[in-house]
């Protein structure tokens, strides 16, 4: 087994495992698939096995305790270990470790579908825009639980009201040119990553584009969104790194 050491400024400590289980492969991926994973077992055969051609994934292990990592390495797909906990730590992580030119994010719990990742991607491809979101459309009511969609629409018109982007969602799905995305230099290693990320964007002059992206029942229990608990951890990060953006502007 292949261990590679990448190390950052943060102190970032992470492994990547050649899947394949021998001699690293020479990437050649046109996308890399970012997938923050925390016991996610039972999910990754079904999202790994979907993945669109030209397509590789990257499942970044955050201390999972139910095989999840074996899982992944089972199906011949890059994984690596983050041992720091947060979304962010485990989402930063899987940017690093990306070799292709274009890095795509998605859940691991089988909520949203790589099949659709295309259309997420294909206006960075066609250089139309900088950054694509994933606006998720719930294909049942048991999708997406109250409190979360509540928090997500407030956040979003927070986001709107400070940047003037015409966002609905901060969802998990989305895309971006690998090296404009590692030079934006983000810190948050919490929920506030992927929002970090819209600000952060917005502040460089990229084009943010939002298209919509069909979100189904999550697979297992949910760690972050899905709880109570979790959303509010999610909403206090946004707002914090809201009223830290808004501080920057009025002194710049």
């Amino acid at each position: 087994m292949l261990f590679v050491a990448i190390n950052e400024t943060t102190h970032l400590s992470t492994q990547i495992h050649d899947g394949n289980g021998g001699r690293r492969i020479p990437p050649t991926a046109l996308v890399d698939v970012v997938f923050p994973c925390l016991d996610e077992a039972e999910a990754l055969p079904w999202i790994l096995g979907r993945m669109p051609k030209g397509y590789g994934a990257i499942v970044v292990d955050n201390g999972s305790t139910d095989g999840s990592a074996a899982v992944a390495r089972s199906l011949g797909v890059t994984v690596v270990s983050e041992p720091a906990r947060g979304f962010g730590s485990a989402a930063h992580a899987g940017l690093l470790a990306a070799t292709a030119p274009i890095v795509a994010f998605c859940d691991a719990d089988a909520s949203m579908d790589p099949l659709d990742l295309p259309r997420i991607v294909d206006p960075v491809l066609a250089g139309a825009a900088d950054l694509v979101l994933g606006r998720r459309r719930p294909t049942t009511r048991a999708s997406w639980p109250a409190h979360s969609k509540l928090a997500n629409l407030a956040l979003a018109g927070m986001v709107r009201r400070a940047t003037g982007l015409r966002l609905h969602d901060l969802g998990p799905m989305r895309a971006g040119r690998r090296e404009a995305l590692v030079a934006l230099g983000m810190r948050d290693r919490r929920s506030g990553y992927p929002l970090e990320m819209v600000l952060r964007g917005h502040a460089a002059d990229w084009r943010i584009l939002e298209v919509d992206a069909p979100y189904a029942p999550r697979v297992g229990r949910s760690k972050v969104t899905g709880t109570l608990r979790g959303t509010i951890t999610a909403v206090r990060d946004m707002a914090r790194l809201l009223r830290d953006n808004a501080g920057e502007g009025s002194r710049s």
